[in-house]
């Protein structure tokens, strides 16, 4: 199971996102296909990771963290590693399969584009400075149509512009706390070599950046839906008086982001991901996020029903 990462599957919940707001605007959703696209993405990405743990497995030995991974400790033989991997991989196209209809095809193609793109960064890309980040920033743009695929849904460019750069900001976050954990440059190139192209500054500024455009692009979806979402408080003469119910998740997005940026300039964290497991105002970010949208969504549909 570790070596699995399935704690990595709450990355999954990008396969979620499309078809939970196309059914926030009242479309009718199939939720087993769309369960079968999460399945088959998060198999792909532990196969992957196994993959990937074997081409890092000296590197991983050298980092104070990465080096209890199961290949890197050697409580698992690379042999039977390799064969672990290959059974996820298949069970990938399995479950992708599954999937059934138009989107089964679909779905198939983007796990199979997904296995590429990180087999790529193993092999090479990963050494490239920038076109690193982007690659795995397309991991989580290729989850994204993957469950749109399964629910049959189009997905909006501005969610599809949110998913690159919140994946950009927690790739750049994950480099820079690298640095900040390891103690050192030089120690964190030991662990990953494209961290010795890579500064300091150059990463704070690009988490920054990264995270301010997550957020505005955030903003810009919120904005492009704020016909479907928003309702009537009050009827004037010149006009009526509207709220974008979406609005409120601002909030919380905003924070969360602030916050995880706080920790990782601090070196509290190495992983964004881990932090979001871990550090309580961040998961409470998340929990309000779910929460308010679900009510937006409610509240919006309630409106609609009574005529706005």
């Amino acid at each position: 199971m570790r070596l699995a990462r399935v704690h990595q599957w709450s990355k999954g919940a990008f396969v979620l996102v499309g078809p939970a707001f196309a059914l926030a605007s009242g479309t009718t959703i199939d939720p087993v296909p769309v369960l079968w696209a999460l399945l088959a993405m998060c198999l792909a990405s532990s196969g992957c990771y196994v993959f990937n743990d074997l081409a890092d497995v000296e590197r991983d030995r050298t980092h104070p963290r990465k080096c209890k991974r199961p290949i890197a400790s050697g409580a698992i033989s690379e042999s039977s590693a390799r064969v672990f991997g290959i059974v996820l991989l298949i069970g990938a196209i399995g479950a992708a399969m599954m999937v059934g209809g138009v989107g089964r095809w679909w779905v198939l193609g983007i796990a199979a584009a997904y296995i590429v793109n990180v087999m790529a960064y193993s092999a090479l890309l990963k050494h490239i400075a920038i076109v690193d980040v982007l690659c795995l920033s397309n991991g989580f743009v290729l989850r994204v149509l993957a469950g749109c695929a399964a629910a049959m849904v189009t997905p909006s460019t501005w969610l599809l512009n949110v998913t690159l750069f919140l994946s950009m900001f927690l790739a750049f976050g994950k480099r820079l706390g690298e640095r900040r954990v390891m103690g050192s440059s030089e120690a964190a190139e030991g662990a990953r070599a494209v961290q010795g192209v890579y500064t300091d500054q150059l990463l704070r500024m690009m988490v920054v950046v990264s995270g301010v455009a997550s957020l505005l692009t955030y903003t810009g979806y919120v904005q492009s839906r704020e016909h479907d979402m928003s309702i009537v408080l009050a009827r004037g003469v010149h006009g009526d008086f509207t709220f974008n119910l979406l609005w409120v998740t601002v909030l919380p997005v905003m924070l969360g982001l602030l916050r995880t940026i706080t920790l990782l300039m601090a070196g509290k964290y190495d992983d964004p991901t881990e932090l979001a497991m871990r550090d309580h105002v961040v998961r409470a970010c998340a929990v309000v996020f779910v929460i308010l949208t679900g009510l937006a969504a409610w509240g919006s549909g309630i409106a609609g029903s009574l005529g706005g």
